[in-house]
Order: C-alpha cells, then sequence, then structure tokens
C-alpha cells in the first residue's frame, strides 16, 4: 500500500512540535539543518543535559537521560555529532552510576507530570545508547571508558536482554569500534527473538512489540544481520499499512497525556517516513 506523503506532512505540520516539523523538511525536501539545530538548542539546560518533554514521557524542564539521549538521536540522524550541541558527555557522567551506568529516569523527574513507567533505577538500557553516540561523536572521557565496559559486562548475560534492553544493545553494537566482537555477539541475540523477529514489550501494552525496523532500522547496520530481507519487506508493508486516515501513525504503547499522545504522533510520524526513505520505500 503506497504511503500518502502529502498527508503525512500535513499531519505533522497540523499535530507536530516545531521541532519535528522542521525535521520532517529535512527528510523530505532537504531543509536546511539550522532550524533543527535552533529548536533542539531551546530543550538544552545550563548543565548541559536536555529537558523540557523533548522526550514526552518525562514533562518535567529539568535534564533527564532520556532526553538527552533523543538529543544525540537527533544530532545522529543530520549527521551533527560533531556538533557542540552533541558535547554532553560531562553531564551524563555526572548522574551516572560509579560503575557507569545511566539511570533510565532522575529523582527531580518526580516532581512533574511523567509516565507510569519512568521510574527511577540503577544502570538502565540507556547506556546502551549513550555510549554508543557518544563514542560515535568523538567522546573522551572516563565516564564512556566505563560504560563501553558496563555495556560489554550485561551483553555476557543476553538472557536478561528483554525489548528496549535489546534494542539500545542493538544500537551499541551497531556503533561499536570493535566490529569483531559486536559481530559475535550479535549471534548470541539470535534467541531473543520471535519467529517474526519482533519482541514484545514486558509490562507494556497487550499488543506492545518492537518489531525488526524498531530494532534496526538503517539497512547497512551491522544487527540487520539478525534479519532476513523478507522480514524486512514485511515489516516495511506493515509500515506502510499502519498509516492513519488523519495520514499519520500511531503508537501502540500507553497514551496518558493529550500533550504526550500529540508528540508522540508527530515523532512516529516522523520516524515512519524517515525509516521508509531511508529502506528504498520512498523517493
Amino acid at each position: 500500500m503506497p504511503v500518502d506523503v502529502p498527508a503525512a506532512e500535513r499531519f505533522i505540520h497540523s499535530s507536530a512540535r516545531l521541532l519535528d516539523r522542521h525535521r520532517m523538511a529535512v527528510v523530505l525536501h532537504d531543509a536546511p539543518r539550522a532550524p533543527v539545530l535552533t529548536a533542539l538548542a531551546a530543550y538544552r539546560n545550563s548543565d548541559g543535559g536536555y529537558g523540557h518533554a523533548l522526550e514526552p514521557d518525562v514533562r518535567g524542564p529539568h535534564s533527564e537521560t532520556t532526553s538527552t539521549l533523543h538529543a544525540l538521536e537527533i544530532l545522529d540522524e543530520l549527521d551533527a555529532l560533531g556538533h557542540p550541541l552533541a558535547d554532553v558527555a560531562t553531564w551524563v557522567a555526572r548522574v551516572a552510576e560509579p560503575d557507569g551506568g545511566v539511570p533510565f529516569v532522575l529523582p527531580t523527574a518526580a516532581g512533574y507530570p511523567l509516565a507510569a513507567w519512568m521510574v527511577p533505577d540503577g544502570g538502565s538500557h540507556l547506556t546502551f545508547g549513550l555510549a554508543a553516540l557518544l563514542g560515535a561523536a568523538g567522546a573522551r572521557t572516563d565516564w564512556l571508558d566505563l560504560a563501553n565496559e558496563w555495556c560489554w559486562q550485561r551483553l555476557r548475560h543476553v538472557e536478561d536482554l528483554n525489548a528496549y534492553w535489546l534494542k539500545y544493545a542493538l544500537d551499541f553494537l551497531d556503533h561499536s569500534a570493535d566490529a569483531d566482537r559486536a559481530a559475535q555477539v550479535l549471534e548470541t541475540l539470535r534467541a531473543l527473538l520471535r519467529p517474526d523477529r519482533s519482541v514484545p514489550v514486558p509490562g507494556g501494552t497487550a499488543d506492545e512489540t518492537l518489531t525488526a525496523l524498531t530494532l534496526s532500522p538503517r539497512p547497512a547496520a551491522r544487527s540487520r544481520a539478525l534479519f532476513t530481507d523478507e522480514q524486512i519487506s514485511i515489516c516495511l508493508d506493515e509500515l506502510e499499512a499502519g498509516q492513519q486516515d488523519d495520514g499519520g501513525w500511531t503508537f501502540d504503547w500507553a497514551a496518558w497525556s493529550p500533550a504526550q499522545a500529540d508528540e508522540w504522533r508527530g515523532l512516529v510520524t516522523l520516524k515512519a517516513v524517515q525509516t521508509l526513505r531511508t529502506n528504498g520505500r520512498l523517493r
């Protein structure tokens, strides 16, 4: 089923954040990157981290690990990990655990609206994502060395990786400078995938899963070795068919706030168009 790209763009203009409208313009029209960077900078705090609901499930102003990782993901999509906005390693090191693990949510989030599953804890799966992108950004800190070791240690026990732990572990392996070691560990992860190469989200909604495209959205990534071309093609067909009557896509996790729901729909619509284009389904 072909995607109605103009309808998707209208949905973004009607419902998405300014930041995501600028990102869609880059994806569809090769628009300048500068407006994205300007909009992203508004989410940055003086301590060096990112907050202000850049990650829609944590809505307070303070810097959060989830929002800071999301900022790096945006910079990565722009090939801008060398930009000063990616200089967040000092802040991450300050909030990390002594062993290098990074908390999922910081205690300051509790004073503001947030999703029920955003609960402060010890080292989380975000450590994989932050280590991956800060490594790609060329960060040089003692924390990054600790975090890399933390990640490799967690990958010795792959049976403990579920859903988002697996997703961000794959990001870490995709970016690792040690290609041989990453390839070996990737093979141990096959057993975690269901026959359709998806994984269920524990504690999520009844139908909440991470698909092969969520786990490995980029065709050239090392993690694509876990999936056949046919499996990816089926996922792309399903993604195309997921476009709603209003032109946007929706999400399968819990909606708990009108603003959160609107912002996530804008983000997943943007991601759908990005993924379809990256995988050759859109010109």
